[in-house]
């Protein structure tokens, strides 16, 4: 099974000019996408929350929290990210994904637009 990686831009949503591009190896298992706290506090984006983690041994670790607006091809979408520390891979989740209106093709390995289902229904 083969790794795919894409380059994105990274921007702080609250100085959208401050950006930077980052390669991340796309991981549909993973809920939050993960970006060096470095890059992160270049970019002035700051820590909202901490959540607990579980890793594949059990074990647990707490991260910083933030959001960043991510753009791919013309696209964008606001996604909360992990603030990575030293040992943890840059890694673009799912909920960043289908922020930019993207899935992963598990086969093929490569990113498709994501089907856009709205539900309609009477309002009361």
């Amino acid at each position: 099974m083969g790794l795919t990686y894409i380059a994105l831009t990274v921007a702080n949503p609250r100085a959208p000019r401050r950006r930077a591009r980052l390669r991340f190896l796309v991981d549909s298992g993973a809920v939050y996408s993960v970006i060096p706290a470095v890059a992160l506090r270049r970019l002035g984006v700051k820590p909202h929350s901490q959540r607990t983690f579980t890793l594949a041994d059990g074990s647990e670790i707490k991260r910083r929290i933030g959001d960043v607006v991510l753009r791919l091809n013309g696209e964008q979408g606001a996604s909360p990210v992990i603030f990575g520390e030293k040992g943890d891979s840059t890694l673009l989740g799912a909920v960043s994904l289908e922020a930019l209106g993207l899935v992963l093709d598990p086969l093929k390995r490569e990113l498709k637009p994501l089907p856009m289902v709205l539900a309609r229904g009477e309002i009361r």
